[in-house]
């Protein structure tokens, strides 16, 4: 799941009750904005089955998404439980964890800063984090690792933020503080020079972090709070332990077990976790809702509404987020019709078209963390997106869930072309 390339057409679900919202607009309206809201629709129906199918296969418990159009949510679908124990279903005011769709946050943070003049995507990391200067390079000086190869995943870096957790109740979920990363650092090593290829990083991400807060002066979720999901209205919204007046709203999560017999079991793990120091890499917490708001500023939708326009340039401009959206980094070397990376976004072109243009890609990420899986995905060119969440990790079949994945991100991805 989490920067698993996969290629844009081609390359895991509960026995719990089902219910769909109805597509938002009465279909039988005749009118131009019933048939553009009929449009949005098409697809729709293919896909909420898909998601539904991968949900039973795979023991989720249960998830939601959504389809938004012009930042407008109008389609919408729920299935089984926010909270089994509780009978507590699965609806829109559900709040999920979105794991590595964070990372997106914190490259805008980062393009904020770099716009306002405090930062260049060439700056060496090493000058912001000199600690990093134990980690072993056989290609080069650590120096040589720059702001731009962190957003590509690109740097050399590990995937894992916590390599050495082997399942051990009394072992931390992740690394709690700084210092912990720190201590880590003689015993790591860039993988491969660094600029040369892609490889998905985690603590790539918690580095940006870090950045952000010496540069700053704030915690990073504060800086978040206060320069993108605050002129954004992302109001219920927030990293790490839930407020005590969204806590009612926060799913649960689960894990799916196997044993030696083949039996399955799911677990539920608690609503709360703590993401330690893994915050700016994949800390937050909302519902679909806010999600949706978050795609109409990432499509640019404006509505027309000159203040909604200001705050939409205010926390970034259009012309930024297409750099951020141009293709950088192959995720499969020499693979024309894979993912790509872009600076802190997935870049998917149309593998029915070789050589496609960056403006007529999808553009988006995944996440997964603490028994979450979730997928945020759009077409800048038609202002669409598409976003959906599961509550259940399955560890008894690792292999068939995530190809079953990869199958629902493809059906996704139709939705949005």
């Amino acid at each position: 799941m989490e920067g698993v390339a996969v290629t844009a057409v081609t390359h895991c679900m509960s026995r719990f009750p089902i219910h769909t919202a109805a597509l938002l607009g009465a279909l039988a309206l005749a009118s131009p904005a019933a048939a553009q809201r009929r449009a949005a629709h098409v697809g729709w129906p293919e896909f909420a089955q898909a998601f539904d199918a991968f949900a039973a296969a795979d023991d989720i418990v249960g998830g939601g998404a959504v389809l938004v159009r012009d930042g407008r949510v109008v389609a919408r679908h729920d299935y089984g439980w926010a909270d089994r124990a509780a009978k507590q279903r699965a609806d829109s005011g559900t709040i999920y964890h979105w794991a590595s769709i964070t990372k997106t946050l914190t490259a805008i943070a980062i393009f904020q800063l770099r716009d306002r003049g405090r930062l260049s995507l060439d700056d060496r990391v090493a000058d912001y984090i000199p600690e990093l200067r134990q980690v072993h390079d056989s290609f080069g000086p650590i120096r040589d690792v720059t702001i731009r190869m962190l957003l590509s995943h690109s740097a050399g870096f590990q995937n894992p933020t916590w390599p050495y957790t082997d399942g051990k109740p009394w072992q931390p979920f992740e690394p709690t503080r700084w210092e912990q990363l720190v201590a880590m650092m003689p015993y790591q090593e860039i993988l491969f020079r660094p600029g040369s290829r892609y490889s998905y990083s985690n603590p790539a991400y918690v580095y940006l972090g870090r950045i952000i807060e010496q540069l700053s002066g704030d915690p990073w979720e504060t800086y978040v709070q206060k320069n993108i999901l605050t002129p954004l209205g992302l109001t219920r919204s927030y990293f790490g332990s839930t407020p005590y007046h969204l806590a009612a709203q926060r799913s649960n999560n689960y894990t799916v077990r196997g044993d030696t017999a083949g039996e399955v079991s799911v677990t539920a793990n608690g609503r709360d976790f703590d993401p330690g120091i893994t915050m700016s890499n994949s800390g937050w917490n909302a519902p679909l809702g806010d999600m949706a708001t978050y795609a109409g500023f990432l499509t640019g939708a404006t509505h027309g509404d000159a203040a909604r326009a200001q705050r939409y340039a205010t926390v970034l401009s259009r012309k930024t987020l297409v750099e951020m959206w141009r293709p950088l980094v192959p995720t499969v070397p020499g693979c024309a019709t894979c993912q790509q990376m872009g600076l802190g976004f997935f870049v998917v072109p149309d593998s029915t078209r070789a050589g496609t243009a960056a403006a007529e890609a999808l553009v988006g990420h995944t996440g997964d963390q603490a028994g979450f899986r979730s997928a945020l995905f759009l077409n800048p060119a038609s202002g669409t997106a598409v976003i959906y969440v599961y509550n259940t990790a399955n560890d008894a079949r690792p292999d068939a869930s995530g190809a079953g994945w990869l199958r629902l991100l493809a059906t996704a991805f139709k939705l949005l072309r």
